[in-house]
């Protein structure tokens, strides 16, 4: 078992959770809340990763990253390193690979919340920060729950991307799905099949968990 790499995993998994909850309230609640020219291309750019190939993807982050670009000499002027290759561009990566998984189900989340409750909380004296607490969040959060999960779940089982962007350095960029991938290629059918399991194991309790987590907080707030 290469507990490196499903720590590393979890790690990139975690961190990009984080970073992707207020970039996803955000770009969800204004997507669901404004009409504007070039919305739909906004929406399509934002579900791009779904329908392109995860090497093309990870072929274009690649170029978007590398020293010759205007990102990685920014980095590279920044930090004094490279950023394709190491677990910061895979992290990144990950980020802008997941959007989709994040932004949509909080889009849709914000989307199911009625214009009248809105303009309730206008109407008490709610400034739009309170009102995205007190009111917004609690009512979308189905969506909230969902976009996090997701990204998490998609995180732990990425290959392509992390293939491409972080190539497999132990210990840096070498994922728990790049692991198994290297113990099929060494033909080594028991580790492959043991980090498998494992990794089934924490996907199907992570969403086992969430549903749980939610039935419980529906009958609350009903």
């Amino acid at each position: 078992m290469d507990w490196t790499a499903l720590w590393l995993s979890l790690r990139l998994a975690g961190l990009t959770v984080l970073i992707l909850l207020p970039i996803g309230i955000a770009a969800g609640r204004w997507l669901a809340y404004r009409d504007f020219a070039g919305k739909g291309f906004a929406e399509a750019l934002v579900a791009l990763p779904l329908v392109l190939p995860p090497t093309v993807f990870g072929y274009y982050l690649l170029v978007a990253f590398g020293a010759a670009s205007p990102i990685g000499r920014f980095w590279e002027a920044a930090v004094g390193g490279q950023l394709v290759f190491t677990f910061e561009g895979l992290l990144l990566a990950s980020i802008v690979f997941n959007l989709p998984f994040a932004i949509q189900p909080m889009q849709r989340g914000f989307e199911a919340i009625p214009a009248e409750v809105r303009a309730a909380a206008a109407c008490c004296g709610l400034s739009p920060w309170r009102a995205l607490l007190k009111v917004e969040l609690p009512l979308a959060w189905p969506g909230v729950l969902t976009a996090m999960v997701l990204s998490f779940a998609h995180t732990l089982g990425e290959f392509g991307i992390v293939l491409m962007v972080g190539g497999s350095i132990p210990g840096e960029t070498r994922t728990v799905a790049i692991a198994i991938y290297d113990r099929v290629q060494a033909f080594d059918d028991a580790g492959a099949g043991r980090m498998s399991a494992l990794l089934l194991v924490i996907s199907l309790t992570t969403i086992a968990l969430t549903y749980a987590f939610s039935r419980r907080l529906g009958r609350r707030l009903g």
